[in-house]
Formats: C-alpha cells, structure tokens, sequence
C-alpha cells in the first residue's frame, strides 16, 4: 500500500469513524438525557449491577478471534467460517450460563428484579455473537461507511422504542428493550449490508492460529472489562442502586468526549498500524501523529467538560440528578489519557504482541485494587477521584513498552502535549473566571463552552501545531464531497 494510497484510506476511514461515534454518540446522548428525565436514578443503577455479566460474557464469545482475523495478512472463507462457529456457540453456552446463575446475581445485590431482567437481557449476547465477523470483514475493509450507517440506525432505533416505552411507564425494562432492540437491528443490517454467507466449515489449524493470537486479548479483555465495570459492582453492593445510577451517568457523560475519540482510535489505528508492521519508520511517524492528534482533541474537551459539568447537568438532566455534577468533574480527568492509552495498546496489537498487551495490562491490577481498597470506605467521589490517580499511572505503564520498542515512550509522548496541556490551561483560567462571574446556566454554558474554544484555538495558532494543519485538511477534504453530494442530490 502506498503512502497516498494509506493516506487516503485512513482520512476517510478516520472521517467515516467520526461521523459513526459522533452521530452515534450524539444520538445516545439526546437519548440518555430524555430517558433520564423520564426514568429514576435505580432504573440506571440495575442495568449497571448486570453491566459487567453482560460484558465479561461478550468478552468470552468474541476471545480476541475478531481482532486477529483483522491482524492476519490474509484470511481464507475458512478463517470467516471458523470464527463465525465459535462465537455463536460460545454465546449460547454463556447464555445458559446466566441464565441459571440469574437467581445467586439477584441474591448478591439483594434485588430479587435482577432474576427476570439477566435472564433477558442475557439474549444480546447470542445476537451480538452473529455480527462479529461481519463487523470485522468491515474493519479489515476498512469501510467504516456501513458501519456508520448501522450503529446510528440502531441507535435510533432502540432509543425511539425506549423513550416511548418509559414515557408508558415501563420503568428499567425500557433500558433493556432499548438495548435488545439496538443489537438485533444491528446485526439484521450487517448482515443485509455485508454480502458474505458463511459455509459449514471448521477448521481446528484456522482455530488454533487465530485462537493463539486472540487469546492474549481475551485475558487482557477480561481483564480491562472487569476493571472497568468492577466500579458498578462496588458502588452498588457498598451504596445503593440510585448511588451507582449517579455514577452510570457520570460515566456515559465523560466517555461522550473521551469515548467516542477513543472509539475512532481503536477502530481505524489498528487496521492502519497492522498495515505498516513491516515499516517500523513509517508505523512510528503515524503512531506519533497519532498520539498528538488525540490529545488535541480530548485534553481541551475534558477540560471543558468537567469545567461546564453543572450547568450541564442541572439544564439537561434537572437537579434530580445534581448528585452527578461533582462525580463528573472528575471523572472527566480520569477519562483524559484513555485515548491515547488506546493508540499505545494498539500498536502492540498492530506488530502481533498481543502476549506484550497482555502483559501490559495485568501489570495494572494492583494498582487498581489498592486504589478501591484505600477509597470505598469513603464514598463515591473517592472511588472517581481515585479512579483520576490510577488512570494518570496507567498511562505511563502503556507507554513503557511501545517506548522500548519504539522509542516514543510516556516522557516524549507529554513533551509532545505540553503545548497542548499549556494551550488547555489558558483556556481553564478563562472558563473558569467566567463561571464565577455567570449566573444564568444557559449563559454560563454558552458563552463558557464558545469562549474557552475560541481563547484554545487561538493559543495552538500561536504555537503553530501542526495539529490544526492535520485538522483543516481534514475538513477541506469534507467541504467538496459535501458540495459534490448535494448537487448530485438536486
């Protein structure tokens, strides 16, 4: 592949991603925000205590085995078949799994109602497992298009039933809908949009090949996953499910930002980077590029994010919810390095190390744990404010390798954000002087969100970041094919 000929592939896999996370997203968010106007915090708090059931047995189904059809050099129908055969048998194993373990979940949380609703929410996993391979032959296509057109359809179309089975007063099991309508319309348009048919066909040499590289992914998935979800099972076995919907919240606030950036990280910089393994100098100059142009984007939105958290919060969701507000501040910081953290993982995967990703994350654990021992006795906000503290160590920990393999570790990687990180301060010290001096929330919000970009952009002009470079070709190669749709559509 040439360098044009990459460029070109990953712009438009990179804008075809972004208008994927950012619809979706925006979409989730608007839909989030009605839901919890119509819902209480406790129905929110027991789709988090199934969350990390829900997630570990997607985990099990997938082993990594999606990833390494992406990472080999050339796959066979055989490899699609072999792949395809596994997930959706594992799924139904898992599935039997919770559906016999639902009555111990309920009597662990003391909340008999999680019988019925695990039992059915635990069918997303078999239809999830029947679009792992189409997403994948996607991904190795690098036609982010499609998949943009079936995670925002599904959205929609999950979100719509949801908001009109809460406003009939269906309470928690509106959430559950949403998400069982979400992944079969999903997987039905896959399907539909992506031509392959599977044969019936398993090959144990295709198995053992993918499975040595997927299962490296599968135990740092495992691990990544319970880490990520173990906070819901904390917060709501020690507190309470309004507690843990407080923090849900808090949550899909902060990875509306941070999320989605890492969202189109992951999707488009594993494909591209398995591309160039072969070309170490090539793979560092993007892997760099990379790193940069994800901390322009997310430093100064996390930034704004916790700075605007409660106008935000109180406008959107009513002070019902104004326990978020200052679980949000935080958590935004530690939400920060997630993308980049994303991009620095993924270079492992994109050189075959899975067994360094691996490694890698496990070497996390402690630190985790010692964070949640030190800070459940002291309330939700420790756990988020601990949370900050681990994420900042993590990041050095998944830059440690790639900067031995590479030479682009944790100290040059920040050495390259400071004239972001500087750019971001100056914009925090206006925000936060216009906060004080603003009392109407909408204004505040405003003119605090406009003003903070503004004074941002300005400073990384003055830096001259080859960043804003990167982002107006970006938008240059937008504006004609937005004008040459339209008068192909008139």
């Amino acid at each position: 592949m040439t360098d044009s000929t990459l460029k070109t592939k990953a712009t438009k896999g990179m804008l075809w991603s972004a208008v994927d996370k950012f619809a979706a997203k925006a979409g989730q968010f608007i839909i989030g925000v009605i839901l919890a106007r119509l819902l209480m915090p406790e129905d929110f708090g027991l789709i988090g205590m199934l969350s990390i059931f829900i997630a570990i047995s997607q985990i099990f189904i997938d082993s990594g085995m999606g990833s390494g059809l992406i990472q080999k050099k050339s796959r066979t129908n055989t490899d699609f078949s072999t792949v395809f055969i596994f997930n959706f048998a594992i799924s139904c194993l898992f599935y039997l799994t919770l559906f016999f373990s639902a009555q111990p979940i309920a009597r662990f949380y003391d909340m008999p109602q999680l019988v019925i609703l695990t039992r059915v929410l635990a069918i997303n996993i078999i239809i999830n497992s029947l679009a792992i391979v189409q997403r994948s032959r996607l991904t190795i296509n690098i036609d982010f298009k499609t998949i943009a057109k079936v995670n925002v359809t599904s959205v929609f179309a999950g979100g719509i039933i949801a908001i009109f089975l809460a406003y009939q007063g269906w309470g928690v099991w509106a959430l559950v809908i949403q998400r069982i309508v979400y992944s079969l319309t999903s997987t039905l348009m896959l399907w539909f949009l992506n031509r392959w048919r599977f044969t019936i066909q398993f090959s144990k040499k295709s198995f053992n090949r993918l499975f040595s590289y997927g299962s490296k992914l599968l135990i740092a998935g495992l691990y990544a996953q319970t880490m990520h979800e173990v906070y819901n099972i904390v917060i709501g076995k020690a507190y309470s499910a309004s507690e843990l919907g407080y923090y849900t919240r808090a949550k899909s606030f902060a990875e509306m930002t941070a999320g989605t950036v890492s969202g189109i990280l992951h999707q488009v910089t594993f494909p591209i980077l398995a591309s160039l393994q072969d070309d170490k100098d090539r793979m560092v100059s993007v892997y760099s590029r990379l790193i940069k142009m994800a901390a322009f984007f997310v430093i100064p939105a996390m930034t704004l994010l916790s700075l605007m958290s409660e106008p935000l919060i109180r406008l959107l969701l009513t002070d019902k919810w104004i326990s978020v507000v200052v679980l949000l501040q935080w958590m935004s910081f530690a939400r920060i390095f997630h993308p980049i953290s994303v991009i620095n993982m993924n270079i492992l995967n994109a050189v075959g190390r899975s067994d360094l990703f691996l490694k890698v994350d496990l070497s996390k654990f402690p630190i985790t744990v010692l964070a949640l021992i030190i800070t459940i006795p002291l309330g939700v906000k420790a756990i988020v404010i601990g949370h900050v503290v681990t994420s900042f160590i993590a990041f050095f920990i998944n830059a440690y390798i790639p900067g031995k393999m590479f030479g682009y570790g944790g100290l040059k990687q920040l050495k390259d954000l400071l004239p972001v990180v500087f750019a971001t301060g100056i914009m925090a010290l206006l925000v936060a002087g216009l906060n004080r001096l603003i009392d109407d929330l909408l204004a505040k919000l405003i003119i605090g969100s406009l003003a903070g970009l503004t004074v941002y952009l300005i400073v990384c002009y003055f830096f001259k970041l080859e960043e804003l470079n990167e982002l107006k070709a970006i938008l240059n190669k937008v504006k004609p094919k937005i004008t040459y749709d339209r008068k192909h559509k008139n």
